[in-house]
């Protein structure tokens, strides 16, 4: 190769080992806009949607709580008025204590048996894990419209086949639309519902423990019992938590259920059997629109202190 033919790439390698220039500042600054604006671009339509379907409806509905309708000068401005006949209401407070005392039972039962059924599945011990996963999730497929529809049918105190099969053996049928077994009767519709939902997050939970930890400890010697109760659950407590969580705050709110027992127990199930019938009950069939929506807002914040009240013992017990 002669040294003609050497010059230019000495001199390409020269040219690319140079400092390339410093961009100006209008090129800097145009990169630091694109950076700092192209997230926003990406979850705008996440934001659009969230800010219609919730801050939109939610500043509507304390705009509301704000007035009240008067037979004499229509709507007026009463300002905390509402709230204050929330924060006195016995309708509603009633129904907050009877779901306090609803999630005291059934919130435990419902949660253990999902642990219970994701163990069952994380150790392998459960024969067609494909199928039993499956009967246990199916029911919170079906909607709770349908699903309370149903177990009404099944509580029937004539028609049912609980009272059928009393009758045929000439024993009493339990009354399970009567006001001493509503509450009992409506836990085990949810808990019917929920129990596969809140396995599922618990079976997700489970398969993220190392499985490493799983066989040390067999190998050590303990039994499957031990290894779910002294590594198993305490390394899924962040999943524990949150389904208590989602619990209390669905417990709070419960509304289908109810609102279907009143036109099959209307006796037992009133207007403001839990806190959220009575908003409803109160806006619509009632008409109180001003108030309802002073309510909704009171039972939000009562949520809000359940969870954040359950979140905060929870922590404390742990650290």
């Amino acid at each position: 190769m002669s040294m003609g033919q050497l010059v230019p790439t000495t001199s390409a390698r020269a040219a690319a080992a140079r400092p390339r220039p410093a961009p100006s500042r209008a090129a800097r600054r145009r990169q630091l806009r694109g950076r700092t604006v192209a997230p926003y671009l990406f979850i705008a339509p996440f934001l659009l949607v969230f800010v219609a379907f919730l801050f939109v409806p939610l500043a509507y509905a304390f705009r509301l709580s704000l007035y009240a309708d008067r037979l004499v000068g229509g709507e007026v401005f009463v300002g905390l008025d509402n709230f204050r006949r929330a924060a006195s209401d016995p309708a509603f407070w009633s129904g907050v204590r009877r779901m306090a005392l609803f999630g005291l039972f059934q919130i435990p039962i419902m949660l253990g048996l999902s642990l219970i059924f994701a163990i069952l599945l994380d150790a392998g011990v459960v024969h067609l894990r494909r199928l039993f996963r499956l009967v246990v999730f199916l029911p919170y497929a079906v909607p709770a419209v349908v699903a309370a529809l149903m177990w009404g049918f099944l509580y029937g105190g004539t028609f049912g086949p609980f009272a059928q099969l009393a009758d045929k053996l000439h024993v009493t049928a339990p009354q399970f639309l009567s006001s001493n077994w509503m509450l009992a009767s409506i836990a085990n519709i949810v808990t019917w519902e929920y129990v596969g939902y809140n396995m599922i997050i618990m079976v997700a939970a489970l398969q993220a423990v190392p499985r490493e930890l799983h066989e040390a400890a067999a190998i050590d010697g303990a039994s499957e019992w031990q290894i779910a109760r002294r590594i198993k659950i305490p390394l899924i407590a962040p999943a524990l938590v949150l389904t208590s969580v989602f619990s209390i705050i669905g417990t709070l709110q419960l509304f289908n259920e109810p609102q279907i027992m009143t036109a099959i127990a209307p006796e037992v199930v009133g207007s403001s059997y839990t806190p959220n019938l009575y908003a409803y009950s109160l806006a619509f069939p009632f008409r109180q629109i001003n108030y309802s929506a002073a309510i909704s807002f009171v039972l939000g914040a009562v949520v809000f202190a359940g969870s954040y009240l359950f979140i905060f013992l929870t922590r404390r017990r742990r650290r």
